[in-house]
């Protein structure tokens, strides 16, 4: 007798979502200009160039561009595994990306909850605090030169 699994509307919405990458304009202008950032430092690393210099001229300030390099290496040392990130031309997000998207807009609306709720069960949580630290640390200096 063959049993055929109907999937729900609720399964069926998840795959759609999942099929479907996020963009990077669905995201606030913070999170976008960090996404942007990481994508670049990658692309430096590789070349073993320091990314400073040229995030400091595209952000617009010396102060955003080490506290955006500071978060980046903080990311790095409290995700479970290594960072995919897009081409910097990449409209679409990778699924790191937009996980680090929604945290990043998450401390723009100083919601500790959305925070949580964006990294939950994929960073430990005594490792979350350290990513909220350079979260706020950023956004301070993104609003000081706004």
């Amino acid at each position: 007798m063959s049993r055929h699994h109907i999937p729900t509307v609720r399964a069926l919405s998840t795959i759609a979502r999942l099929a479907s990458p996020p963009r990077i304009e669905d995201t606030g202008p913070v999170a976008a200009r960090f996404i942007y950032s990481l994508r670049l430092i990658a692309v430096h690393e590789r070349a073993g160039r320091d990314p400073v210099p040229e995030l400091a001229l595209r952000l617009g300030s010396v102060e955003i561009a080490a506290r955006t390099l500071a978060l980046s290496q903080t990311i790095t040392a409290t995700w479970p595994e290594n960072i995919h990130v897009s081409r910097f031309c990449c409209g679409l997000l990778t699924h790191d990306e937009a996980t680090i998207g929604a945290l990043i807009d998450a401390v723009c609306a100083r919601s500790r909850t959305g925070f949580e709720h964006a990294i939950e069960g994929f960073v430990r949580p005594e490792r979350m605090y350290r990513l909220w630290d350079a979260g706020i640390a950023l956004v301070e200096a993104e609003h000081r030169r706004a």
